[in-house]
């Protein structure tokens, strides 16, 4: 809540330009060069040797920026050309182009296709059957990037890696004499087993023997020929395998034995101590052996808040252009954020240099402490993996090692999660420790200290300290805390805290970088008639803005990660943070605005600053965003962000320019390869229609009047289109189309060109109604058809669609094995106001039998789980048949009788508890008063009553009689004489 505060001070008007690319083609260097390569025949003399390998070292030294311009499938055709070119008894040669297909694969972020695949990895693991063992180090590496992303596809081959003799198994195991090879084989076992959403998993065996090679390596000591940085890079790939195993392969550990030395094993990683692991049983408590050798780590690290995952990398947790990915999971506000592209897994490319470690920050010793922090993350992540894979009661007899005890007076600390967060603290712990903390009963001026503490980190040298820091500040911002103390925070001026020489915030710079942001002319106070509101731009947002659209300081590119080389612009994590605060910010200001909301009106931010930000949004960071094609992670943020706009800003828009410019964007980001994009994108067009229809309320019709009909006719394709995608884009692209067929002004309508998409859009949700889709995207195209009932300028009465959709919504009301469903789709036969609109009286006596089938199979299914809905869909199905009874015509008057003659009783004992009970507060639209409730029966009831007929009309009769006979009990039992004297009267 208290992040809307940061919109209190907004700088207004549009930003100026960013700066620009440099101005080369993006990929000609590229295409050059591999044009040259392609025109090559396989030639074994020397000259032909000389030029291939200069050809190598100069794709190799290329720079390739974000936005290289360098499409998949030619890196994956140079690749096969240059094994082509390399014969197997050439071993510079190999290594050569071993570095290669790393190097490109790596830095360009390209998965190979299956094709292609074939084809390299056949070529790499005979290269390491043929080749002497000095190359196998590259060749590894090499293995590596292919694999990563692919070990769906490399089944055929898993025999020749993982089999009994297979390469990885000799080459990974304690015996192996080359340190770095057994680093790098473990390090392609860990990529095979990192499984793709949508993809099936590693094989069960295959799994097993991985999980074993990577509980062997943790659980064995260092050896003496193996060097300390080494040793924790084995470490590191050994737990990303197993947490890529329990999370993405949703491997099971069913074996006690199993779990227990993996509990062991993992404490002991997280240590600050190195200790000898030894097996922890259900219920005991694990003893601690210290190594003979007495070593011990030097100094808590203030470790990075993300993991790292390398990807075929064998010079360490670097290499130029490595993608940096988000923990799972970690958000400013605690909600879920956008996960990787492989949300299996919380690790992440990282790129980072040795130069990083310079002598004047303890040289050699900084490096390994922090290379043994990253050991300690990444234990930690592995942990999180393993207690959501097991069940909560057998994991329960294992707490005791982990939990912290009680120690007698005098006795030593036992190591426990508590003393590790103590012991070794991070921004990202800290963040979580802020989200969840009961502020109403600690005392104030807790988050001064810790934003005080966290603010300069903003400007470390480490990436991953950076990203951290923003994830704190967005904690703090985003949180249920005191929002005075928030609100003084915010307002502190830009260059407050940052600007320390103290030696405890080291790699610091001076904070003029974002004073550079885009701004226009600053908001006034009078402006928006809150005297409590500060002229001055709030440094948070202007913070954020800067580092997701300006370039980046020299002062801290030495270690960046997770940028392509030569990227000019923050490393991609960092602007993924800032997009996701910039995001929080939004959904705040939503917060604000629910009825619900504790935030007295007085208080709020008022929407013209609102309105401010957003055009700020759109006029800086999300663009560009959007546009980053590198980067889906970022465009999925940059929808999510678009999806959290206040809907009571767009009435306030001078224009719907702003409008027009979101729809553009997301619209744009609906035809992106990834789907984790076009899922958020179908989720903030959903969001963004939900504002058209707000609008729609304001008395004032221009908005309606002024919305271009190209853009509908757009929006309306790209929701078709998208209701046809998988079903993380179809259930919000269908909700999608049902706002828009609200929306429609008889402006639209009447124009030929609408006729056809309409047809197109109605045809979309009834085949989606009808479909076995997950329930949420049935429910919503239920809810899209009952929105589409709502517009009185479709021609419900004449258009050959209106059946169809009553015939999908009858169907699925009586045979959906989905409560839920049944009960949106008894909703949306309900939403129709007027008789015509029901069609013919055989559609009309169609869509009753339906309902009182319905009802009577309510309670019809095999599901426990849907039985505790059983009441909610009696309650919507009779509030359904009243509706239709207070719309009936003369004509519809014999069915209904033939109806309640059968099954009167039935229908009858369901409206009176109806009556009685009343309805669940989530069913939407339902009365949930008695008055409303009887109410809507003597409507009814009156309506009958002056439905002219034949004096002694028969059916008239019956129905008169059936619902006075319905209140006349109800009215008894309730107790309400006054009612039912007036009913006996009339």
């Amino acid at each position: 809540m208290a992040a809307a505060q940061v919109a209190g001070s907004l700088p207004g008007g549009p930003p100026p330009e960013t700066p620009g690319e440099p101005p080369f083609e993006p990929g000609r260097g590229f295409r050059c060069l591999s044009a040259r390569l392609c025109a090559l025949r396989p030639d074994d003399s020397s000259s032909g040797r000389t030029e291939i390998h200069l050809l190598f070292d100069q794709l190799i030294s290329e720079t390739y920026s974000e936005g290289s311009g360098v499409a998949p499938e030619d890196v994956s055709t140079l690749l096969v050309q240059a094994c082509r070119l390399v014969p197997l008894n050439q071993n510079h040669l190999v290594s050569k182009l071993s570095q290669l297909i790393h190097h490109l694969l790596n830095t360009l972020q390209v998965i190979v296709d299956e094709q292609n695949l074939d084809f390299l990895l056949a070529y790499t693991i005979s290269a390491i059957q043929q080749c002497s063992s000095w190359t196998h180090m590259q060749i590894l590496q090499a293995l590596a990037a292919l694999v990563y992303g692919n070990g769906s596809k490399c089944q055929k081959y898993l025999p020749d890696l993982l089999g009994k003799s297979g390469l990885l198994m000799k080459l990974s195991d304690l015996a192996q004499s080359d340190p770095e090879v057994r680093r790098a084989a473990v390090h392609c076992m860990a990529n095979l087993c990192l499984s793709v959403p949508g993809q099936p998993y590693l094989e069960e065996p295959y799994q097993n023997i991985c999980f074993q090679v990577f509980l062997t390596t943790l659980q064995s000591p260092k050896s003496s020929d193996m060097d300390d940085i080494t040793f924790c890079m084995l470490l590191q790939n050994a737990l990303k395998g197993i947490q890529s195993l329990l999370n993405g392969g949703k491997m099971k550990l069913t074996q006690t034995d199993e779990l227990g030395a993996l509990l062991a094993v993992l404490k002991s990683k997280k240590k600050k101590s190195k200790v000898k692991a030894k097996k922890i049983q259900q219920g005991e408590k694990e003893e601690e052996e210290e190594e003979s050798s007495g070593e011990r780590e030097v100094a808590p690290v203030t470790g990075p808040g993300r993991l790292n995952l390398h990807r075929g990398d064998a010079q360490g947790p670097s290499s130029p252009g490595a993608q940096s990915l988000p923990l799972a999971g970690s958000g400013a506000a605690g909600k879920d954020r956008v996960s990787s592209p492989f949300s299996s897994s919380s690790w992440r490319r990282v790129s980072s240099s040795e130069s990083d470690y310079s002598d004047a920050e303890g040289g050699m010793q900084s490096k390994v402490r922090s290379y043994q922090a990253k050991v300690r993350q990444g234990a930690l992540a592995c942990f999180l993996s393993t207690i959501k894979s097991i069940e909560k009661k057998v994991l329960y007899g294992y707490w005791s090692a982990f939990v912290p005890d009680t120690p007698e007076l005098g006795s030593p600390q036992s190591v426990s999660l508590m003393t590790l967060t103590l012991k070794d603290p991070s921004p990202k712990c800290l963040a979580n420790l802020v989200s969840n903390s009961p502020y109403n009963r600690l005392k104030l001026s807790l988050l001064t200290k810790v934003w005080n503490q966290i603010k300069p980190y903003i400007r470390h040298k480490d990436v991953n300290v950076r990203v951290s820091s923003l994830t704190l500040l967005g904690a703090i911002v985003s949180t249920h805390a005191p929002l005075p103390e928030v609100q003084l925070l915010l307002q502190q001026p830009c260059s407050s805290g940052l600007g320390s020489s103290s030696s405890a915030t080291p790699h610091l710079s001076p904070p003029e970088w974002w004073k550079k942001a885009p701004s226009g002319p600053f908001v006034e106070e009078g402006a928006v008639s809150s005297p409590k509101l500060s002229s001055e731009p709030c440094w948070l947002i202007r913070l954020c803005i800067s580092i997701v659209v300006l370039p980046r300081e020299d002062s801290c590119s030495g270690s960046d990660a997770g940028s392509a080389g030569g990227s000019i612009y923050e490393p991609f994590p960092m602007r993924l943070e800032a997009l996701q605060l910039l995001e929080e910010l939004g959904t705040s200001l939503i917060h604000q605005y629910k009825p619900d909301s504790s935030v007295a009106p007085d208080q709020r931010v008022p929407v013209p600053l609102v309105v401010t930000f957003w055009t700020m949004m759109l006029n800086g960071p999300l663009p560009r965003a959007l546009q980053n094609a590198e980067h889906p992670t970022l465009q999925a943020s940059a929808c999510d962000a678009l999806s959290s706009i206040l809907p009571e800003a767009f009435s306030s828009l001078p224009d719907v320019i702003f409008v027009a410019d979101t729809a553009n964007a997301i619209l744009m980001s609906l035809q992106d390869k990834s789907l984790n994009v076009r899922a958020k994108a179908a989720w903030s067009l959903g969001n963004l229609t939900d504002t058209l229809i707000v609008n729609m309320e304001t008395p004032d019709p221009s908005f309606q009047e002024e919305f271009s009909g190209l853009l509908l006719l757009k929006m309306l394709q790209s929701a078709i289109d998208a209701s046809k995608d998988k079903d993380k884009v179809k259930s919000n692209a269908v909700r999608a189309l049902g706002n828009l067929l609200h929306f429609l002004q008889p402006s639209h309508i009447e124009k030929p060109r609408f006729a056809e998409i309409i047809e197109e859009a109605i045809q979309a949700l009834i085949s989606t109604v009808l479909i076995e889709a997950a329930m949420k995207v049935r429910w919503n195209a239920c809810y899209a058809l009952g929105n589409v009932f709502k517009n009185p300028a479709l021609p419900l009465e004449t258009a050959p669609w209106t059946s169809q959709a009553y015939n999908a919504l009858t169907s699925v009301v009586t045979s959906c094995k989905n409560f839920k469903v049944r009960i949106r789709s008894a909703a949306a036969l309900a939403v129709p106001h007027r008789r015509e609109h029901y069609g013919s009286v055989e559609q009309y006596a169609q869509i009753w039998n339906a309902l009182v089938t319905a009802l009577q199979k309510s309670e019809d299914t095999t599901d426990f789980l849907e039985f505790k809905y059983c009441a909610s869909l009696r309650t919507q199905i009779c509030q359904a048949l009243i509706h239709l009874l207070s719309l009936a015509s003369p004509s519809d008057l014999s069915c209904i009788r033939e109806t309640l003659e059968l099954h009167g009783d039935m229908v009858q004992s369901f409206i009176l508890q109806f009556l009685k009970s009343g309805t669940e507060r989530d069913d939407a639209g339902a009365p949930h008063h008695p008055q409303e409730r009887d109410q809507m029966v003597r409507t009814a009831l009156g309506h009958i009553n002056n439905v002219q007929v034949l004096t002694g009309d028969p059916a008239k009769k019956a129905i008169v009689s059936f619902l006075e006979d319905t209140l006349t009990i109800y009215f008894d039992s309730s107790g309400s004489q006054v009612a039912l004297l007036g009913l006996t009267h009339r």
